[in-house]
């Protein structure tokens, strides 16, 4: 287990038993795989785990879009305190009717940012994006429908805006929490499926957005989080030559933590020499240059002010309690990103 993760499993259930924004019901142990955990909501109080405003609006989104929660039952979030899919939507979700807001949060990454354009039924942040077309030829069920969330490639969340270019830009954001990875392959499923199979025509064409001069071979891609990464930045490319949505420019924005150094850990054996960190080699294989960014979550989200987005007071200081650690010193994120 990460130094990280054991630190905010601690933090969250002791959180869990004094703040307001949970329940008396809410404070015993929840069940999680099959045992007691303090750091885990009761399953009939799962939807404590989000913000208070969206406890009802986001399962209803994922709802009507057949949306599947990890880990979640009966149409509810994760009852684990430290899921990364409930983060995101945490930090995400309150803005997907704000735009303005939503602008003033991005634009130190996208300078260019000009105004931000809806993504789906109104709403300014699409959550598990999978596009709308079967751009990496991905199984299909019998059923012949994709899911997002589960067993698709998803982007965790999606964005749209205008530039002052004139060009249409969208943003495919994968979001880490407390993930950790060891240094297991992943180019054989369970099941005995080849993945590599699948995704070597997306690697072989000429226009592939990763520099295969600097990869030693196509396998050195399938460990974590490589794999994840090498996925969203060909469904990124894709998405960009169909002009998905009608955007000119695809890119993908990883945002993590920077106390969550356990992530940093290059762990496909033959990618250690390109980079100190795992994000770091990533940045060195992606091209062209600005289709992969990455930014912390303490630096996105950690200097957001009331005086900056006076109507999202209550989650700025839900998400300040919650997630306390967003709130580092400067000197301290340059170090760290």
């Amino acid at each position: 287990m990460g130094k990280f993760i054991e630190a905010e499993r601690n933090r969250q259930a002791k959180l869990k038993a004094s703040s307001p924004y949970f329940s008396e019901a809410a404070r015993s142990e929840g069940v999680y795989r099959g045992k007691p955990r303090s750091f885990c909501l009761p399953l009939d109080c799962a939807e404590e785990n989000l913000f208070p405003d969206i406890r009802r609006t986001a399962p209803a989104y994922f709802v009507a879009h057949g949306i599947k929660w990890h880990d979640g039952q009966n149409g509810k979030p994760s009852n684990h305190l430290c899921d990364s899919q409930v983060c995101c939507v945490n930090f995400l979700f309150p803005f997907a009717d704000k735009p303005r807001a939503l602008a003033a949060l991005l634009r130190p990454i996208f300078p260019d940012l000009r105004e931000m354009l809806p993504v789906e039924d109104g709403q300014y942040v699409a959550f598990e994006w999978i596009g709308r077309e079967n751009y990496l030829g991905e199984k299909i069920s019998r059923r012949g429908k994709r899911t997002r969330g589960a067993n698709f490639t998803s982007a965790d969340a999606a964005v749209l805006f205008n530039r002052g270019d004139g060009k249409r830009q969208m943003v495919l954001i994968e979001w880490k929490y407390t993930e950790s990875y060891g240094r297991t392959s992943l180019s054989v499923s369970k099941s005995g499926t080849d993945r590599t199979a699948i995704y070597r025509p997306l690697y072989e064409r000429d226009d592939c957005p990763l520099n295969k001069e600097l990869l030693p071979n196509f396998d050195a891609l399938f460990y974590e989080p490589f794999y994840q990464l090498m996925r969203q930045q060909f469904l990124a490319h894709e998405m960009e030559k169909a002009q998905e949505l009608g955007a000119d420019i695809v890119s993908v924005l990883h945002i993590a933590p920077a106390r969550n150094t356990d992530f940093h850990k290059i762990t496909s054996p033959e990618l250690e020499g390109l980079g100190e960190t795992a994000i770091k080699v990533w940045e060195k294989l992606v091209r062209p240059e600005g289709r992969f960014l990455s930014v912390s979550v303490e630096g996105l989200f950690g200097n957001l002010t009331i005086e900056q987005i006076p109507e999202m007071q209550a989650w700025i200081e839900y998400v300040g309690e919650r997630y306390a650690w967003i709130r580092s010193d400067s000197r301290e994120l340059k170090e760290a990103c």
